[in-house]
């Protein structure tokens, strides 16, 4: 049985508040609650991927110290736009 577009969204919501580091938890929720709805089918299958890597990975990628992923660079980039000021001081 498949998911529903309404169950994902519900899922990564839930999957972006619960990290293993506390300035994930920030930063994920906050994107996803503003976002998540807006996204296409490919898009919350690309944000899914991205949930399944290593917490420390994707914050080093949004805070700019390690080079991101081509497959991630777009919402990577999109995502570290409103996390200024929890990954670098604003």
């Amino acid at each position: 049985m498949s998911e529903t577009r309404e169950t994902m969204i519900k899922r990564l919501r839930m999957r972006s508040m619960r990290r293993g580091i506390k300035e994930m938890d920030l930063i994920l929720s906050a994107f996803a609650d503003a976002h998540l709805a807006e996204f296409s089918d490919e898009g919350l299958a690309l944000y899914d991927r991205l949930l399944s890597e290593n917490d420390h990975d994707i914050y080093c990628w949004i805070g700019g110290q390690f080079p991101t992923p081509p497959e991630y660079l777009d919402l990577v980039t999109r995502i570290s736009a409103e996390a200024e000021g929890v990954t670098r001081p604003a």
